[in-house]
């Protein structure tokens, strides 16, 4: 790699080298890699080729959660959410047992226990992660999606960002087919709390189930606003919301 020192900065490809913008400033490579055609031929590539088709199937399963959840999800996730799923689909994925290397999938990795376990927990928002913004316990009903909180004093249970006048929760239960790509969410009606608001007990209970068979993950939904003139505003571009799985069965 090398830096681009001429008055006119340039980009695109010539002669084999390649021009480029970058965060460290313009700058110039020489055009390399192995051609695909070889890649996708080549006997000394099998493992290339196998690792390829297990990262795609662990994208995939990545993504299929995330427009599974999206309904929710979309006031509430980080930019790195994409990758960290993915990881955690590859993790998953090595968990097949029953397939050869190069054809193992999340889908049968998923029906793993320890599989469930690990994606138990996850926050689509590592900057509000739920552990450090809820701080009372919660139960979750497996049946019905239903999230119950006996008794939520939002003084006391709740890490409130500066400005908010108001906190809405919601549950989501989402069943997703990992091997056919189905899935079906449904939510809870949201429940509006002010932040400075008595104690009481707090009910998040889907309309009905989701009809289609799969993996079912109970989410858990947090989002805090600014009330003006009866009007919700999100504070910081909804950096403060919660996402986050409670429960994989």
């Amino acid at each position: 790699m090398a830096q681009q020192k001429s008055i006119l900065k340039l980009k695109g490809t010539i002669g084999g080298i390649t021009f480029y913008k970058s965060k460290d400033g313009y700058l110039a490579r020489e055009k390399g890699g192995v051609d695909a055609s070889r890649i996708a031929n080549d006997p000394g590539f099998a493992r290339t080729r196998e690792n390829g088709a297990e990262f795609a199937n662990a994208a995939s399963a990545g993504k299929l959660l995330r427009d599974s959840v999206r309904a929710l999800g979309k006031n509430a996730s980080d930019g790195r959410v994409t990758a960290r799923l993915t990881q955690m689909m590859t993790q998953i994925k090595n968990m097949d047992e029953a397939n050869v290397r190069g054809e193992r999938s999340a889908a049968e990795g998923m029906a793993k226990d320890e599989a469930k376990a690990l994606l138990n927990g996850f926050n689509f928002n590592e900057k509000a992660v739920l552990g450090a913004v809820l701080y009372t316990p919660f139960s979750v009903d497996a049946a019905t999606g239903e999230i119950k909180i006996d008794a939520l004093n939002p003084q006391n249970d709740i890490s409130l960002p500066s400005g908010a006048s108001h906190v809405v929760l919601k549950s989501g239960f989402a069943s997703i087919n990992f091997l056919t790509g189905e899935s079906e969410m449904t939510v809870s009606a949201p429940v509006r709390i002010a932040t400075d608001a008595v104690v009481q007990a707090v009910s998040l209970k889907p309309a009905a189930a989701p009809a289609v068979v799969g993996t079912h993950i109970y989410l858990l939904s947090i989002d805090f606003v600014q009330s003006v003139n009866n009007a919700d505003y999100s504070l910081n571009n909804n950096s403060y919301n919660v996402l986050a799985i409670v429960g994989v069965e």
